[in-house]
Order: structure tokens, then sequence, then C-alpha cells
């Protein structure tokens, strides 16, 4: 075999390896759409039951492909504080098992069909499969209109790009056996020491063992690796995934370090033990076929015999392996900065590995900005009582506004970086309305901003309102407090009803403000104001009616997601309830009416 013919060979190689990642990489996408984030979400709920943990684990990982991903999302989860690092240890440890699923699907390849195997099994084998699923893949991808059948297409196009890969790959591997080269190659990786650095470094350049498992599985079709050489080899593969989370956990808080370090160890030390017990039974009772061809049955077995068999072992150390990565990671090493947990470490980018689970993330970021803008709202109110004046409450509350301020950047910064991912036409309505609905609560903050303002201003001028003024303030405040906390329950259930109950609440606000602008007017032309109090009131009545207004925006932001719009058009969504002859709308409006009266 001639220099330019190995050429030929590693140019037809490399095209499949491409291939061959490219697939792989389609699959875990199309497979994680269908999911919806669903089950990286149920991961949150995880408690401390390990067996669940890892059971969990082994499923997410089986269903993305993907045992980086799942352990970069779970680095993500420990670093927001989602999830414990104890729970985090059982996940960990399922995914090692659930990345095997890949290999049990590729050993497909390697069927033999003659005219005698039956013709189901002939179509089983991936020359005949492949470009069955992927036409079947395309039809469905470019015919589908819903998000759910496209992912079910493009996962399919992937297997069937994945099986493609990996049938070039054992192509232009098989005319090497016939090299000694080739075969005294991995005559020499049956040294284990050598094996497992080999393993390790493969997988860490490809940063997937799935991948790197896969390539094994081609080279075995040539006949030249032995399961003496493949046994270390496989083991090192594990040590070498742990590449990419810890990669992740850099500048991460300290939990999320130590998950990454978790999953080092149990995989290091699984390979130490696991190797020493094969090493030390092939010495005293020996294997039959340890110098034997192995084929992809064979690796796809032996990786998930492995994966399992370890994952048992360390069952009941889980604790000793969660001390040993604290004793690693030491508390001091975090800052008075880091040890502080906010909302907004959930918005990691970790999660943009599974948009689905970055889009509740931010979900959940807009909620607490939500309810940071109503308890600011809240507290606000006691500062125009001078009694309850406090100047210390009012450094609080401005503490609060700039760390709304902070989140919002914060939220916009990440929900752009959502829009460069790849989306379904769901999560793109979900990434606008997130950014609509963050602009909004943030305007909500400032205007109660505003009021603090005001009533620090009439504190320092020692004015106070007359008890008339008060009362009516009272009453517009409640109004306004109430309409704050529907909208905040109205985006953090996405509840369509409770958004249709806020119009009806707002357009009261509308009425007593211009019903409070009037009386006020009329006090200040008999007098019974002074003129500093009467326009600060004018000033506040104009910013309790803009927080109610948008509230009402972000009913309409709801709503336009939930009925699938890409957005409805508020002054005529406003105009339409305001001269509806709904009951139900004229009912709330009139108990409003009824509640809020002066």
């Amino acid at each position: 075999m001639t220099v330019s013919d190995i050429l030929l060979i590693a140019i037809k190689a490399l095209g499949g390896i491409a291939l061959f990642i490219y697939g792989m990489t389609m699959l875990g996408r199309g497979l994680e759409k269908i999911s919806g984030g669903k089950m990286e979400k149920i991961l949150s709920g995880l408690t401390s039951n390990i067996f669940k943990s890892v059971c969990l684990g082994a499923v997410v990982t089986a269903a993305v492909q993907s045992s980086g991903a799942t352990t970069v999302i779970i680095v993500g989860m420990v670093n927001a504080g989602i999830l414990k690092l104890s729970s985090a240890i059982g996940v960990i440890m399922g995914a090692n098992i659930g990345t095997t699923v890949t290999g049990q699907i590729l050993r497909l390849a390697g069927l033999e069909s003659s005219a005698d195997t039956n013709l189901f099994l002939q179509l089983l084998n991936p020359r005949y499969l492949a470009p069955i699923v992927s036409v079947v893949g395309l039809v469905i991808f470019m015919l589908s209109k819903n998000d759910i059948r496209k992912s079910l297409g493009e996962t399919l196009i992937g297997l069937g790009i994945l099986f493609t890969g990996m049938l070039s790959m054992t192509d232009s591997v098989e005319p090497l056996s016939e090299l000694e080269a080739f075969r005294n190659l991995f005559e020499t990786l049956s040294n284990p020491i050598l094996g497992v650095i080999a393993g390790a470094a493969v997988t860490a350049l490809l940063q997937s063992s799935s991948a790197s498992v896969g390539i094994l599985q081609a080279i075995s079709q040539s006949g030249a690796l032995k399961a003496s050489s493949a046994f270390p080899i496989i083991m090192g593969q594990n040590i070498g995934t742990c590449v990419t989370s810890i990669i992740s956990a850099a500048g991460a808080s300290k939990n999320a370090k130590r998950a990454a370090m978790v999953h080092l160890y149990f995989n290091v030390i699984g390979t130490v033990v696991f190797l020493a017990a094969v090493y030390t039974i092939k010495a005293t009772v020996g294997f039959p076929f340890w110098d034997d061809p192995i084929n992809m049955g064979g690796i796809a077995n032996f990786h998930t015999f492995f994966n399992i068999t370890v994952t048992i072992l360390f069952l009941p150390f889980t604790k000793l392996l969660e001390k040993l990565a604290c004793i690693t990671i030491r508390d001091k090493e975090e800052t008075s900065e880091e040890s502080g947990e906010t909302a907004f470490n959930a918005l990691d980018d970790r999660f943009l590995k599974s948009p689905a689970l970055a889009i509740q993330q931010s979900h959940n970021a807009v909620v607490k900005m939500g309810k940071l803008a109503l308890r600011n709202f809240t507290e606000m109110r006691k500062l125009f009582d001078s009694e309850n004046f406090n100047d210390k409450t009012v450094e609080r509350l401005k503490e609060t506004e700039e760390s709304i301020d902070r989140m919002e950047d914060r939220l916009n910064v990440y929900l752009v970086k959502l829009t460069e991912c790849e989306l379904t036409d769901y999560e793109n309505r979900r990434v606008t309305e997130l950014l609509h609905l963050n602009s909004e609560f943030e305007r909500i903050g400032d205007y109660a901003m505003n009021l603090i303002e005001m009533a620090e201003k009439l504190h320092d001028l020692d004015v106070v309102f007359s008890d008339s003024a008060m009362h009516e303030l009272t009453v517009i405040s409640d109004a306004v407090q109430d309409i704050i906390g529907m909208a905040v329950d109205t985006v953090k259930n996405n509840d369509i009803s409770l958004a249709m109950r806020i119009e009806p609440l707002e357009e009261t606000v509308d009425f007593l403000n211009e019903t409070l602008k009037s009386r006020h007017i009329e006090r200040l032309k008999n007098g019974e104001c002074v003129v500093e109090s009467g326009i600060n009131f004018l000033d506040l009545l104009i910013n309790l009616e803009r927080i109610s207004d948008h509230c009402s925006n972000i009913a309409v932001y709801v709503m336009s997601a939930q009925k699938k719009k890409d957005m409805l058009n508020r002054h005529e969504y406003i105009q339409s309830r305001h001269e509806s002859s709904d009951e139900e709308y004229i009912d709330l409006t009139e108990q409003y009416m009824a509640k809020y009266s002066l």
C-alpha cells in the first residue's frame, strides 16, 4: 500500500468522522427539541434519593445523546443553586450509563445480511436503514409545520447521517487491516496505561465519549482490534469525557466546580478500580477471548457493562465522593461576592445547550423581577406616612431598584444570546414575550422609584397631604398594588384567564386617576392643600396610572404568547374590551369599582 493510498484512506475516514459527529449532533438536537426541555426541568425537582437521580440522569443522557451535555447542564444547575451537589452526583453517575445507548444503537452497523436473512433483519442493517430513515425524516421535515414533527424529521435525518458516517468510517478503515503497522499500533495499546491515555486523549479532543466509542466500533470492523486493546481504551474514554464539564465549571461557583470534580473522580477512580479488577482476573483465571478480535457488539456491551458496574460499585460511596470534591475545592476559595445567590445566577450560558431550559430560567428571572418591583411598591407606600418614613428603608429600596436595573440588562443580554440558538417557532415567541415582559417590569420598578423619590422630597420639605388626600392615595394605591400582583401571577403561571381580569382593573385605575385629579384640583382652589403637596399629588397619580398601563401591557403580551400570535395590537385590544358588551368584563369592572370606591 502506497503513501497516496494511505492518504486517500485518511481523507475518507476523516469525512466519515465528520458525518458521524454531525449526525450525532443533529440527532441529539432533534431529540432535545422533541423533549422541549422537559427532561432537564425534571432534574431541578430531584430529591436526595440517589437511585432516582441515577435513573433520571441515564434517561436524560439517552435522550440528548451526550453525557457531556448532561454534565454541563448539571454544572449550570449547581452553579445557579437549582440543584444540590448531593443530588448532582447521582445524575452524573446516571449520565455515564445513558451515554452507552449510542454504542448499542451503532452496533446495528455490525449486522450481517445475506439472501437467507429475514427481510426485516436486513432492513435493520444501516446500509439499508440509513437511507430509509433519512428519506422518511426529510419528508416529515419538509411537509410538517408543527414544531414537534419537524424535530422528529430532524432526528431521523440525524440518525441517517450518523449511520452513513459510521459506514464511511468502517469502509475506509477496512483496507488498513492489511498493514502490519496498523495491527502493531493496537498491539501497543494493549498496554493498559497507554490504552487508557489514548482513549482519554481522543475523547478529550472530540469532547464526546459517544463519538470516540463510535470511532472505535468502526475500527473494530477491520478485525485489527483485540479485546485486550479495546478494554483499556474504553475505560480511558470515560475519563476523557470529563474535560467538557471541567471546562464548563471555569469561573463558576465552588459547588459547580465540585460537581465537575465529582465527575472526574468518579470516572478516574472507577477506571483504576475496574482496570485493577480486570487485570487481576486476567492474571489469575484468564479470559478466553482476550486475544480475539472484538466486534461492534462486544465494544457496546463492554462499554455498558463497565459503566453500570462502576455506578453500582460507587452508589454506597456518594458521600465520600462529595467529601473528596469539597476537600479539593475548599470553602476559603469562595469570595463574599460568590456566596450570595441571586435569581440571575440561573441565567447560565451552560443552559444555552438546552434552549427550552434556558427559556424556563429566563421566565423565572422575569417573575423574580416582578416580585421585586411589587415589593418595592408595597414598601414605598409606607414612606408617605411621615411617622413611618425611614432613611434606611429608602436606601434599601434604592438598592433593590438598582438590582432590578442590573437584572434587566443581564436578562436582555441572555435573551439575545438565546436568539442565536436554534429555536422552534414556539421558543422564538417565548423569547420575544420575555424581552417585552423584562422591559415592562423594569419600567414598573422605575415608576416605583419615582414615587420613592417623591416621598423623600416631601419628607425633606416637611410637606404632608391632607387626610382626604391620604385616604384617596390609599384607595388608588390598593388598586395599583393589586394589579401589579395580578400581573406577576399572570406571568408566573402563564394564566390567560387571570390576564383577562387585568384590563377591567386598569380601567378602574384610570377612572380613579381622573376622579382624584378633579378632586385635588378643587382642594387646591379651595385652599385645602398647599401648592407643593398639590403638584406632587398630581405627579403621584400620573406615576400610579402609568404603572397600571404597564400591567395592562404585560397581560397583552401573555395573551399574545398563549394565543400563538406575534403580538396583539394593544390599543385595538383595549378599545375592543372597553367597548365590549361582554357580561364578564362588565361585571368585573363593576366589582372593581365597588371594591375601590372613594
